[in-house]
């Protein structure tokens, strides 16, 4: 155990002795949930939570975790059967909550939603409303919650400024479009703490967020939660942020509890073997830049080179309607990917890593402006006509961060994939075989074509996502955060398909994440990105080995602790 586990895990148990005499705030028993064909998503989940506690339930995609959570909240469709028992603390005690689909549940709740109970979603992007700017979307909280009028600017602000996204002042005006995704999961947090809520519900609170972010949020979430007497319900895919935040665990799986007691205690001697098995995932390493025959694969032809790649954005307007003032976004990147290879580009939240992503797919906005080259199999794109680019456009594929958001929800699996070649006039048997061959390439059973998007967990999402890209066999694929919203388990599926398809297909990725672990495993260079500028690069385990600038330094040790 390092000093850091050590030092965590002696905290976690002061912890574990402050709380347990606290005030009881939640008990859950015995609560089942069940679909109209039988199917039971959750089996007699119980547990109790008290003042200044951090629960954290973990588990693979599916498990049961999230939707465990909406329950308690009457968020869950009337379709589906819920049963069992929960409890909530009031001035006479203990009040049952009406969980069960019945006449007047959504009137009861109404006044324990966000008041009582608060929630962190896990998909900002569709928990918010793309119409409303952010100091519209916080003052609606402000607003049930009672505070006046005059006083929602000065609280939005101070509620973001909490929750450190840098300049909030210029963030009140933004759409969630116009954030990157770190920036609006931090809005989705101010949200739900704008009520202060005596239990906060955090489902994957830090899921797209860089690791020295990531413990900062949890940092921040675990002194709002003393500071205003709070419990904390903590769902997580991340073991180490759960060992490091919480101070129980319940394991779940296939909506069972496998395992349940003191954060230390299971991770110190889990008794399950599934447990067992989460703590030990091993995500492998990525594939050697020296094949069989001592020959360098970073010999191998150019598939992406970028010279000098710069992108603005406008952020004032004179008064004639023009561009007074513009943001620096990206500055001055290099980079050079060959065949079957993968870049890696990490750094925090708003550095620019999916500004880069969109510019290389040619999917910025008309307002942006694109300096530089680049250039793909030889081609810079920038010259290509808007007819060219549609065409030219099946050799550049883009996997998205959010699968949930960048699917059509009204679509079955089979007209997602297909989608691509139907725009190029392919035929519909030909299609049909296209989906087909792509689906198994991403290990995808045949009948999952008929499935809609709200039928998949997270990781079967991301996997019709990718086969999507696939389906276009396209020689530069762009993964953003593909596997940040995964659990640990289904990541390390998720990086063993890609390095699988890596080697068999030889197409090369640029790979955008903020675990670092993950772009270890399958990226053989990678590049640093502070603030719009490339800070270090290189080959990936020279730079993890032998990090040269003071940032790279920190941030590849935050992810060790």
């Amino acid at each position: 155990m390092t000093t850091t586990e050590q030092s965590a895990t002696e905290q976690n148990a002061h912890l574990n002795d402050s709380y347990s005499q606290n005030k009881l705030m939640l008990t859950v028993d015995k609560l089942s949930i069940v679909t109209h064909t039988g199917v039971t998503l959750v089996d007699n989940l119980s547990y109790a939570l008290r003042q200044g506690q951090t629960l954290a339930i973990v588990g693979e995609s599916g498990s049961g975790k999230s939707i465990a959570s909406l329950a308690l909240l009457g968020l869950l469709p009337d379709s589906l059967t819920i049963s069992g028992e929960v409890k909530l603390a009031s001035s006479t005690g203990m009040n049952p909550l009406p969980i069960a689909n019945k006449k007047g549940r959504d009137t009861a709740l109404r006044a324990i939603r966000g008041q009582r109970i608060g929630m962190v979603f896990q998909e900002p992007m569709t928990a918010l409303n793309p119409l409303h700017t952010v100091a519209k979307q916080i003052a609606e909280s402000l607003r049930l919650s009672g505070v006046p009028k005059k006083q929602w600017r000065e609280k939005t602000i101070a509620l973001l400024d909490d929750v450190n996204i840098t300049d909030p002042i210029d963030k009140l005006s933004r759409y969630p479009h116009e954030l990157s995704g770190g920036q609006r999961q931090r809005v989705m947090i101010a949200m739900a703490l704008a009520q202060q809520p005596d239990i906060l519900i955090a489902d994957e609170p830090t899921t797209a967020l860089d690791v020295t972010l990531q413990h900062e949020i949890l940092t921040l979430l675990n002194a709002l939660k003393r500071q205003h007497n709070m419990a904390m319900v903590l769902i997580s895919h991340d073991l180490n942020l759960v060992r490091r935040y919480s101070d129980d665990i319940i394991v779940m799986r296939q909506g069972q509890t496998i395992e349940q007691g003191h954060t230390i205690r299971v991770f110190d001697q889990p008794k399950a073997e599934y447990t067992r098995s989460l703590i030990a995932q091993d995500f492998g390493q990525a594939l050697s830049l020296v094949d069989d025959n001592d020959n360098d694969q970073s010999q191998q032809p150019a598939v992406l080179q970028v010279s000098n790649l710069q992108v603005q954005f406008p952020i004032e307007k004179s008064l004639f309607g023009g561009t007074k003032r513009w943001f620096d976004a990206v500055k001055n990147v290099d980079m050079t990917l060959t065949k079957g290879q993968a870049l890696g580009i990490v750094g925090e939240s708003g550095s620019g890593k999916t500004t880069i992503a969109l510019a290389l797919s040619q999917l910025l906005s008309n307002q942006a402006r694109v300096g530089g080259q680049i250039l793909v199999n030889g081609q810079d794109i920038s010259l290509l006509s808007k007819c060219e680019l549609r065409t030219f456009r099946s050799q550049i594929q883009m996997v998205f961060q959010d699968p949930f958001a960048s699917i059509n929800p009204r679509m079955t699996v089979m007209q997602i994939v297909e989608e691509g070649l139907l725009v190029q006039g392919v035929d519909k048997i030909s299609r049909q075989q296209a989906v087909m061959d792509s689906l198994a390439t991403v290990h995808l059973p045949a009948e999952f074509a008929q499935r809609y998007p709200h039928e998949l967990s997270g990781g079967q999402r991301q996997r019709v996502a990718l086969a999507r890209a696939l389906i276009m066999q396209p020689s530069l694929l762009i993964l953003d955060e593909p596997t940040s919203a995964l659990d640990s388990t289904t990541q390390v599926t998720v990086v063993n398909l890609l390095r699988e398809i890596q080697e068999k297909l030889q197409i090369s990725y640029v790979f955008i994440s903020h675990d670092l672990k993950v772009v270890r495993a399958l990226c053989q260079h990678i590049m640093v990105l502070k603030e719009g500028k490339c800070i270090e690069g290189g080959r990936t385990e020279e730079v993890f080995n032998h990090p040269q600038h003071p940032y790279a330094q920190q941030l590849l040790q935050a992810d060790i602790s």
